[in-house]
């Protein structure tokens, strides 16, 4: 049976309406219109279990190196002082935020600072750090499989659910913050700081949302030097395989994730 092209038409719209989606909200380019956010999703990835001692000591040299690396980015002792973390400090004024809360590129950088390496957590982690820190660039990642329906960046209505990575306590978004969310709730708060328990990405995962913002229009080569080279990474060491990979951007602000 040959099924008409209207007949086809429809089934492909059926299924792209239930595909999940990562979408940018006009929010967010309200605030950084010159912006752009690298996406990585990724399948397949293979559980701590599976890497084997030579790879699992190859990304800890990788970090390792990164950590090294690092050290150009910080051309003063004062850490608000250096360009990358300024950048960010600036862009975190711009929305309603938690008192004393930082960019998660901050937080590695003051280490590196303070000679209190990076060190390793498990492969998945480990990798996206050292990009991170290697391109001194925010990097997130979340269990695609734990995001209920599309993810959005945008601003938040306030009170939204969200234990954060390391409390026992909900800590809900202020209103007009700029953060990931999805149907449930926060993904990650105050645009890069901290993400949630639930959507945490763990030694078992397999299914990878990788996300790396810039907000800096002179580094968007820098952007996709960096998501580029995660990806070899994570499909050499991790076996994984793409299933998505963009720059979104305002002009290009949402993409299919599942």
């Amino acid at each position: 049976m040959t099924l008409s092209e209207n007949t086809v038409n429809i089934l492909m719209k059926v299924i792209g309406d239930n595909m999940k989606k990562f979408i940018v909200n006009k929010e967010f380019w309200d605030l950084f219109p010159d912006s752009a956010i690298g996406i990585l999703v990724l399948e397949n990835v293979k559980e701590n279990i599976e890497i084997g001692e030579s790879e699992a000591l190859e990304i800890k040299n990788i970090l390792d190196s990164a950590n090294k690396e690092a050290k150009k980015y910080l051309t003063s002792d004062v850490i608000s002082e250096n360009e990358v973390v300024k950048v960010w400090r600036e862009a975190y004024q711009k929305f309603p935020t938690k008192k004393g809360v930082r960019c998660s590129l901050e937080n590695l950088l003051k280490r590196i600072l303070h000679d209190n390496p990076v060190g390793t957590i498990f492969p998945s982690v480990d990798i996206t750090n050292a990009i991170s820190l290697k391109y001194a660039l925010p990097i997130g990642a979340e269990d695609r499989d734990k995001l209920d329906g599309d993810i959005h960046l945008g601003a938040m209505k306030g009170g939204e659910k969200f234990l954060p990575i390391g409390s026992d306590k909900e800590e809900p978004p202020y209103e007009g913050e700029i953060a990931y969310y999805d149907n449930y709730g926060a993904v990650c708060r105050c645009l890069n700081w901290r993400d949630g328990k639930r959507t945490q990405i763990d030694d078992n995962t397999t299914s990878e949302f990788i996300v790396m913002e810039c907000v800096d229009s002179s580094r968007i080569e820098d952007l996709n030097k960096a998501i580029s080279e995660l990806e070899e990474l994570m499909i050499k060491y991790l076996g994984a395989k793409t299933f998505n990979k963009q720059i979104i951007t305002k002009d290009n602000p949402s993409m299919d994730i599942e």
